[in-house]
């Protein structure tokens, strides 16, 4: 997956969450499961979505320009939303059995 983002906000996210957003390049994108973030206009539309690299849940704040993910946040998931995924993964493949 194409990344792009802000070398200040990397430097930021990693002071704050000691992430590089440079690792979102290892998200399968087919497979973050994301929704449109509603708390704020942003001016843009932004999704916050969860997806995992290495064996390792994240959490990642983005925006869609043309085929590229502009990165805003990454950080690893908290245990309630480790589960909330869990559930959420769970429920799918119940739809499908």
């Amino acid at each position: 997956m194409h990344v792009t983002y802000d070398s200040l906000k990397n430097e930021s996210n990693l002071a704050k969450h000691g992430v590089d957003l440079s690792s979102a390049s290892y998200l399968d994108g087919s497979e973050v499961m994301a929704c449109v973030d509603t708390c704020r206009d942003y001016r843009e539309v932004r999704e916050i979505g969860y997806g995992v690299i290495g064996e390792r849940l994240f959490c990642v704040v983005f925006t869609q320009r043309d085929d590229t993910m502009h990165i805003i946040s990454l950080r690893k998931a908290n245990q309630r939303e480790v589960r909330n995924y869990v559930e959420q993964i769970e429920d799918r493949h119940a739809d499908f059995g």
